[in-house]
């Protein structure tokens, strides 16, 4: 095990401290605009949080423990503020990395962006409901056609309409950088990788709409449900968000992408691993209302690791699956014993 080294502010302990204050500035080619933005602050973490499904029961988060060579991915990548591509077969906990990284620097909820074959780079940044202005300013206007002598409406505030995206909130002036988690990236078209890569480049984007309007103050909805101010119509950070990519490793990305992210490809968890990550979903057997062996959860576990070395894929949720029912008495009968081994733990990729 790697003791902790000097440079790092990410020390996958799992537990919350305020590390990244001692995180260098950024290199000069890195380095984004200060200004006279006014910087936000952190939101906090609210308790039904995806942050408790990713990383366990509350208090439990700790339980997590990164690998050494992701610790010091992943402290790259903070300090060179680039983002980090996760590579991995499914369920193999790539998404469960930002997550810790957020809980343990205390970087807020996780900004997270699932993408699709029709995923956009504007889906990420922002949404703008044109038509539901239309809609509104068009009954002001009725109201006032039956109320004659009544002055006209000014058109509704069009911030009211307009909400930015994980990528937009995510490079909004933060006091701390926020975790941006841009989920199966691999998923997209084949031109979506490079679009990002202006944005990631400069760390800003304009929104149109709202840059017509000149130089004035627009408040937005952002993807944390919170009001915040853009200037001019562009959205700008200063400082570049913890940016986390995951791939299923189902395609190949453009070299001028690649040579942009800091890369990490995450294999099958070890057994410490899981036994920690059981304990942050589950608790621990006999403790806390838990009816559960510790000789038949080892057992399990050992199971799981030896059919997915020597035989094929499986994913952690389905070990979490399997010992949630060996706990409620599936164990208990060779029924139940079959259907743990045939069915909950049957193989991703033979069919």
């Amino acid at each position: 095990m790697t003791q902790t080294q000097d440079w790092w502010v990410y020390e996958g302990t799992g537990t919350p401290h305020d590390g990244i204050e001692r995180l260098p500035e950024a290199p000069p080619w890195r380095a984004f605009r200060q200004g006279d933005a006014e910087l936000l602050d952190t939101p906090q973490v609210p308790d039904d949080d995806a942050h408790l499904r990713h990383l366990g029961r509350k208090g439990q988060g700790e339980a997590y423990q990164a690998g050494d060579r992701a610790k010091h991915l992943v402290n790259l990548a903070l300090h060179l503020r680039r983002p980090l591509l996760l590579t991995g077969k499914p369920g193999t906990g790539k998404s469960t990395l930002a997550y810790a990284v957020a809980h343990e620097l205390k970087l807020g909820p996780v900004l997270r962006w699932a993408i699709t074959s029709r995923s956009t780079l504007k889906d990420g940044q922002y949404e703008y409901d044109a038509v539901g202005r239309l809609y509104d300013a068009g009954l002001s206007n009725a109201g006032v056609l039956n109320s004659p002598g009544s002055e006209r409406p000014k058109p509704p505030d069009i911030g009211e309409y307009l909400w930015l995206g994980p990528l937009g909130t995510a490079l909004l002036p933060w006091r701390r950088p926020r975790v941006l988690l841009i989920d199966e990236i691999d998923k997209s078209d084949m031109d979506f990788p490079n679009d990002l890569l202006n944005v990631f480049e400069e760390g800003e984007f304009v929104i149109p709409e709202l840059a017509r309007l000149g130089k004035g103050k627009q408040s937005v909805m952002t993807a944390d449900r919170e009001v915040a101010d853009v200037w001019g119509g562009q959205v700008a950070c200063t400082q570049f968000p913890f940016v986390v990519l995951t791939s299923n490793e189902e395609r190949e990305f453009p070299m001028a992408f690649l040579r942009r992210c800091i890369r990490l490809e995450i294999g099958p968890a070890d057994h410490k691993q899981l036994t920690g990550m059981v304990a942050a979903h589950l608790g621990e057997p006999g403790v806390g209302g838990n009816n559960g062996s510790v000789e038949v959860r080892a057992k399990i576990i050992a199971q799981f690791l030896a059919r997915q070395r020597e035989m094929g894929t499986l994913a952690n949720d389905q070990l979490l699956n399997a010992l949630l029912m060996a706990e409620r008495g599936l164990w208990d009968t060779e029924v139940g014993q079959s259907l743990i081994d045939e069915d909950l733990l049957r193989l991703l990729d033979r069919g």
